[in-house]
């Protein structure tokens, strides 16, 4: 059962040089906060977004801000995981790891090579910092659901075995997996 007052707290961060600097709308908070909007049923979500550009010490400096300051239990980055220079959010995201989760970034590239080819090119990571999991996810909309969508199910009992809150899902948009020893009764 989650504890009175436990909320689950989520860093968003949207890598784009030019939505960071107003040329277009970002589309990558949204779609995020969209999808845990419809996902998570408890704990209730706070979730704190960044829209920053793809400079790596400005994704280092907002990764480390938002575990060590802010104590998020997730953070998901969206952009900047591509081939080109400007590309740098793995290398970030690596540079602040205390461990890396290489099956989060296979896994995102299995999903997303289901509807794109492209999808090869993608350097996603997963990592942990101290009590936080930071997840690497692409850019677009569209990918962002189909990336959480095949990969969120092992997120809940990730965030437990790193000490974070007990996370339910709606089952009819992500069904969490735990093994049964790790199973709570549904929380009311």
């Amino acid at each position: 059962m989650t504890a009175p007052n436990e909320e689950l707290l989520v860093g968003l961060v949207s890598i784009s040089d030019r939505a960071s600097r107003g040329v277009y709308k970002d589309e990558g908070l949204p779609a995020l906060e969209d999808w845990f909007g419809k996902a998570v049923a408890s704990p209730p979500v706070r979730v704190v977004k960044r829209l920053i550009p793809d400079e790596q010490p400005a994704i280092e400096a907002t990764l480390k801000e938002l575990v060590d300051r802010d104590g998020c239990h997730l953070v998901l980055t969206t952009g900047g995981t591509g081939p080109a220079a400007r590309d740098v959010t793995p290398e970030a995201t690596l540079a602040v790891a205390d461990k890396v989760m290489p099956g989060f970034g296979e896994q995102m590239r299995q999903v997303s090579l289901r509807f794109v080819p492209t999808a090869i090119l993608s350097r996603q990571v997963g990592v942990i910092r101290k009590q936080a999991l930071i997840l690497n996810l692409p850019g677009q909309p569209k990918a962002i659901k189909e990336t959480l969508d095949g990969i969120f199910p092992a997120v809940p009992y990730c965030i437990d075995l790193i000490g974070g809150p007990y996370i339910e899902t709606n089952e009819d948009v992500c069904k969490a997996f735990r093994p049964k020893s790790a199973l709570r009764p549904p929380s009311a």
